[in-house]
């Protein structure tokens, strides 16, 4: 199963954004996450719909960050992208007529949850000014291996 790096890679782009201090277009930004520009676009906009970044069009426009990095949390970003699913592990079927399988859909659902729950409270309280780099770090333009 492929993973799934969008938070990874959109956590990447936010802090260049803050660094930079200026828009930047989605081309330069899509390279940076190894992707094309159709693309970063489509992951963003669940971003901008939060208020966490917006974007204009045409000479010197670009996305650029909506709010300090202070007050955008990793949930925050998360939650923008639509909740990606954190586990590949689930049930054979949700419905059954076998108590086993009943039980074992019931132990793995509360387990889920509650792995779920305690991520949400982590990733409620780290902030991106938390993970920022202290020095400048030039936007890396390489596609991903």
């Amino acid at each position: 199963m492929n993973k799934d790096t969008r938070l990874s890679d959109v956590l990447h782009v936010l802090l260049h954004m803050e660094q930079v201090g200026e828009p930047l277009t989605s081309k330069v930004l899509a390279r940076s996450m190894g992707t094309n520009p159709a693309v970063f676009r489509r992951t963003m906009a669940g971003l901008r719909n939060a208020g966490l970044v917006r974007s204009g069009k045409g000479h010197g426009g670009g996305w650029q960050l909506a709010r300090p990095l202070r007050q955008i949390t990793l949930l925050a970003v998360y939650e923008a992208l639509g909740c990606p699913r954190l586990f590949a592990i689930g049930n054979r079927s949700r419905d059954s007529n076998c108590l086993v399988e009943k039980n074992v859909n019931a132990v793995m659902e509360d387990t889920m949850a509650e792995a779920q729950a305690l991520f949400a409270k982590r990733f409620g309280t780290i902030t991106l000014d938390e993970i920022a780099p202290r020095r400048p770090v030039p936007i890396s333009v390489h596609a991903r291996a």
